[in-house]
């Protein structure tokens, strides 16, 4: 039986001298290749927990596990090139260098890793396969918001990486490029097998997961398994 791509035991964050819980003893797991969509009412903690299953954030107690390493166990060192190597992120802002152009940002994780030659072709590809291929020499001023998220994707999945997080990656585009980019993730999880947490406050794209984990108040509230109706 294979073993789950990630596992949070207990986990609990808290904040401010009040010490607020946001974060309520959350234990879940998570198989390779699901797509999993984070949900919730505003102030649930739908981002927290995303930060902290990908290690952006760390809890104030509990465990992440991904693909067998303790997160809490690396040093700092480690878990830059664990999330270089293994995660890909997109944010709802596309958090794009403005001195750079589109082929240039879609290569900066693989030139932290000295890998940027190696992976041009492979950004050149991806930037045709996500319709911004003629987007590669401009910078981010000279584009559309749904093209410059388009590259933000594309971004996130230069160095192939085995989970993508996405926290509201449609939250500040129009109902067409959301579409597109709810297409790209569907078409990432399903030929790449790539595993997909992504936190939306949108029911028609959450339900297009293959897995949707309703928090309330810092807990899961509902946690199932969804038939891929929209799924092409």
């Amino acid at each position: 039986m294979t073993s789950p791509a990630i596992i949070a035991q207990n986990l609990e964050k808290r904040f401010g001298v009040a010490n607020v819980a946001i974060i309520k003893k959350i234990s879940l797991e998570i198989k390779t290749g699901e797509f999993v969509a984070i949900t919730g009412r505003s102030g649930s903690g739908k981002s927290t927990l995303l930060y902290l299953l990908s290690g952006l954030d760390d809890p104030t107690s509990g465990n992440v596990i991904i693909n067998g390493k303790n997160l809490s166990q690396l040093d700092s060192q480690e878990i830059h090139r664990f999330r270089n190597l293994e995660m890909g992120f997109v944010f709802q802002f596309h958090y794009l260098l403005p001195e750079l152009n589109s082929l240039e940002n879609v290569l900066m994780p693989a030139r932290k890793l000295h890998h940027e030659l190696d992976k041009r072709e492979y950004a050149l590809e991806l930037l045709d396969r996500f319709e911004v291929r003629h987007c590669a020499e401009k910078k981010p001023s000279q584009m559309s918001g749904g093209e410059m998220q388009r590259v933000a994707i594309a971004r996130s999945m230069i160095m192939q990486p085995a989970f993508l997080f996405a926290d509201e990656p449609t939250g500040n585009l129009d109902s067409v490029n959301g579409e597109t980019v709810m297409s790209i993730f569907e078409q990432i999880n399903r030929e790449q097998k790539t595993t997909i947490l992504m936190v939306t406050h949108e029911a028609d794209y959450a339900r297009r997961a293959s897995r949707q984990i309703f928090l309330t108040d810092g807990k899961i509230e509902h946690d199932k398994s969804q038939r891929h109706i929209h799924r092409r």
